[in-house]
């Protein structure tokens, strides 16, 4: 498939820098090009678009290596056809990593029965409030969560402090109990 003198020429004068024989060069060259290109029957008409931009653009800048000018349409139909065989290998990968990501069935782990995780629950409190130092606030969680019979106001006169002073011990008990259950859920503990 050897080039006439006349394209061969064309050929040096755009690896010269001259713009016309750069257009000259596309013109006459295009149309085989994108046939090549959509023959690539899974590429859109956007991709073929693309894939033809981007093998003018590396032919044109790689012209300077081009030893034969005589050799240009067949190492333009080689640049692009590797283009398209790029194009498609990205868009299958790029699928396969979609669908890898996609998975329809996440491991899941089975839940406790609802009974059991409000005894484990309870337990955690149990164990916190038992952790507390002995003084007013221990006392204060324990007749509310522990006996559970009192409001804060009924622990407030039994006790002889305001309600505000029983709302404040409870706030900060919940704000620690909410700290540990973070904590044992971030290590994957339960103990």
């Amino acid at each position: 498939m050897g080039e006439t003198d006349a394209f061969a020429d064309e050929v040096r004068r755009a690896t010269q820098g001259e713009s016309s024989a750069f257009g000259e060069l596309y013109r006459r060259t295009r149309p085989l090009v994108a046939r090549l290109v959509a023959g690539f029957g899974t590429l859109d008409a956007d991709e073929v678009e693309d894939v033809l931009q981007e093998s003018y653009v590396r032919a044109f800048r790689g012209l300077p290596r081009l030893k034969e000018a005589g050799a240009f349409t067949p190492w333009l139909l080689t640049i692009a056809r590797n283009r398209a065989r790029s194009k498609l290998e990205r868009r299958t990968a790029l699928r396969r990593m979609e669908d890898a990501l996609a998975d329809p069935e996440p491991e899941t782990v089975p839940a406790l029965p609802a009974a059991l995780q409000v005894e484990r629950d309870i337990a955690v409190v149990r164990q916190l409030i038992s952790e507390l130092p002995e003084g007013e606030e221990k006392k204060t969680v324990q007749l509310f969560y522990l006996e559970g019979q009192l409001s804060a106001r009924e622990i407030a006169e039994q006790l002889g402090v305001g309600k505000s002073t029983i709302t404040m011990r409870l706030e900060r008990f919940r704000g620690r109990i909410k700290r540990e259950l973070l904590q044992r859920v971030l290590a994957g503990r339960w103990d």
